[in-house]
């Protein structure tokens, strides 16, 4: 992967995606003893910075891919994106999502023309579900996070980022499957000579932070938190992207996301989800090694039930 590689998803993407804004706020630089800048894919389409994989791995099919489809096993929001992504370029999208997925979510899903099949809560419903589909229709399976297309261009974010403030210290992304952090990484590695970038994760499902100390890729025993976008895991696609090039990764309790969540809906009035309050509390979490830096920090997505918030 190199610079003129990026740059060229990057303009394949741009008619199908928006530019989001980056913003700050003076108060929330005091709090961290820092300069932040906030890249706002809250206010991508369909709400979260996934859209930009989405498209990406649409557009890398062939005419009979796109024919037969594409499926995906999602609790969120690459069911979303997958499902606005395929509606815009006309292609078929099955959605396999958890019974238990937020309701919010699955009225978006079918508004954005998913074909939505339930299955249970747990990772082997959700995959043999979707290959049940694959099998069946024949449809392309593109999975939300491990999967080069998608990493591809979730790195645009960061590309956008680093076009705008080109001398950011530090990029913070959340963790979950991994595919934000590593499109991240290779943006910065690309786009930016001193860039570093570091990644949060709730503690309650730290698999990433114990993947970089064991070298394997680790899973969790739970899935207890708030921050539902992040209870996945690194993929063989991913994770050695992760491993060799990113910074760190800070764990941040429950307490410490719902804290960052609420300052950043007081201060900054934008709707952002839990999942997204992940980076930030890291920032939060880290204020003595960023004092006096520039940071950047990706507000992954806004898409959250307003009716059952945690403050």
């Amino acid at each position: 992967m190199d610079k003129l590689t990026l740059q060229k998803v990057h303009n394949l993407i741009k008619p199908y995606i928006h530019r989001t804004p980056v913003l700050t706020s003076q108060l929330l630089n005091t709090i961290c003893e820092a300069e932040v800048f906030f890249k706002c894919e809250n206010f991508q389409k369909m709400g979260a910075f996934k859209m930009r994989g989405a498209v990406h791995a649409i557009l890398n099919l062939t005419d009979e891919q796109k024919r037969k489809g594409v499926v995906t096993h999602s609790s969120g929001n690459f069911a979303q994106a997958l499902s606005l992504a395929a509606k815009s370029l006309e292609v078929t999208a099955y959605i396999v999502m958890p019974k238990n997925a937020p309701q919010v979510k699955k009225e978006a899903v079918k508004t954005y023309g998913g074909v939505i099949i339930e299955c249970d809560s747990n990772i082997n419903a959700r995959e043999s579900g979707a290959a049940r589909i694959q099998k069946e229709k024949g449809a392309t399976f593109i999975h939300p996070s491990n999967d080069d297309t998608v990493i591809y261009g979730q790195g645009t974010a960061a590309i956008e980022l680093l076009e705008d403030y080109s001398d950011l210290d530090y990029i913070f992304t959340p963790v979950g499957g991994g595919g934000l952090l590593a499109g991240t990484i290779l943006a910065a590695n690309h786009f930016s000579n001193t860039c570093k970038v570091v990644a949060g994760e709730p503690k309650a499902v730290d698999d990433a932070y114990r993947s970089l100390i064991s070298g394997n890729i680790e899973k969790n025993e739970t899935s207890n938190t708030i921050a539902d976008g992040l209870r996945t895991y690194l993929g063989d696609r991913n994770f050695p992207i992760i491993k060799k090039h990113v910074e760190k990764i800070i764990r941040v309790e429950e307490d410490e996301i719902i804290n960052a969540m609420k300052l950043i809906w007081e201060r900054m009035k934008i709707i952002i989800e839990p999942s997204s309050a992940v980076a930030f509390a890291a920032v939060l979490k880290d204020k003595k090694k960023i004092k006096n830096k520039r940071i950047g920090v990706i507000i992954s997505g806004g898409n959250v039930d307003v009716s059952n918030l945690p403050f």
